[in-house]
C-alpha cells in the first residue's frame, strides 16, 4: 500500500484496492476484502469530512455503497470501524525524501507536510484523529501508534544524516521529526493561519541548524 503524497507519515494515505478476481473465477474472500476495503476508506473520507463526533456508521455505510448492517454486523460501534481504519493507515509504509543532502531531505519533508495539510482531506483527518484521540481510548491508543510509525519512517533521513556525518552522533530521530512537524501543526490546530512552502521551509531550516548545533543529541542517561 502507497500513501497519497511522498510525505511524512504525517499525509493522508490511502487503503488501496485489493486485486479483482478475473473474470469467470470465484475468490469466496475477494468480496469480503473488498468490502472491507472500501469500507476503511469511506470511513477515512467521513473522518475527514465530519470529524470523528460527526461520523455515523450509516453514513460510512453510504459512503462504502454497502448494507449499513454489514458495518454493524463486522464492526459493531463507530469506535472500532475507526480504530480499523487507522490501524491499516499505520501499516502503511511512506516514502521519505533521500537526495544525500540533509537540508534537502528535511525541506522536501516539511513541503509534503504543508501540502498534505493545506488539502481538506489533509486537514480534516489529522483533526478527526485529535478529536477521536480525545473521546476514545481505543482510538487514542491506535492514534500513537499511527504517529509513532509516521516518525519512524520519516527518522530515516536523520539517521542517514548521521551516517555520512552531516549530524552529530546520538542525534535523535524523533526529536527532529517532532520538532520539523510542530510549528506546521501548531497553525493547523491552534493558530488556524494558512500554511505556506516559506513556513515548511523555515521549520526545516531551522531544525536543520538545530540539529547540527547538536540540540536533539540523545542525553546520556545517568543511571549506572
Amino acid at each position: 500500500m502507497r500513501s497519497m503524497a511522498d510525505a511524512s507519515g504525517l499525509t493522508q494515505p490511502h487503503v488501496a484496492e485489493p486485486t479483482l478476481p478475473a473474470v469467470g473465477t470465484r475468490r469466496p474472500k475477494g468480496r469480503t476484502a473488498r468490502t472491507r476495503t472500501a469500507v476503511l476508506t469511506a470511513t477515512l473520507t467521513e473522518l475527514a469530512a465530519h470529524g470523528y463526533e460527526r461520523l455515523t456508521l450509516d453514513g460510512v455505510a453510504t459512503r462504502a455503497g454497502v448494507h449499513k448492517t454489514t458495518v454493524y454486523r463486522r464492526w459493531g460501534s463507530k469506535e472500532h470501524v475507526v480504530a480499523d481504519a487507522l490501524r491499516t493507515l499505520a501499516a502503511t509504509r511512506i516514502e521519505v525524501p533521500d537526495t544525500g543532502d540533509l537540508d534537502r531531505d528535511l525541506q522536501l519533508l516539511a513541503r509534503s507536510v504543508v501540502t498534505a495539510l493545506s488539502s481538506p482531506d489533509g486537514a480534516g483527518t489529522v483533526r478527526a484523529m485529535v478529536s477521536g484521540a480525545h473521546d476514545s481510548e481505543v482510538v487514542r491508543g491506535i492514534v500513537a501508534t499511527f504517529w509513532a510509525q509516521r516518525t519512524d519512517d520519516a527518522g530515516e533521513i536523520v539517521r542517514r544524516a548521521v551516517e555520512r556525518g552531516q549530524l552529530p552522533p546520538g542525534s535523535s530521530p524523533a526529536q527532529v521529526i517532532r520538532h520539523l512537524g510542530a510549528p506546521l501543526y501548531h497553525q493547523l490546530l491552534v493558530t488556524l493561519d494558512p500554511l505556506t512552502i516559506a513556513d515548511a521551509d523555515l521549520a526545516a531550516g531551522a531544525v536543520a541548524a538545530a540539529a547540527r548545533a547538536g540540540a536533539f543529541v540523545a542525553a546520556a542517561d545517568p543511571r549506572p
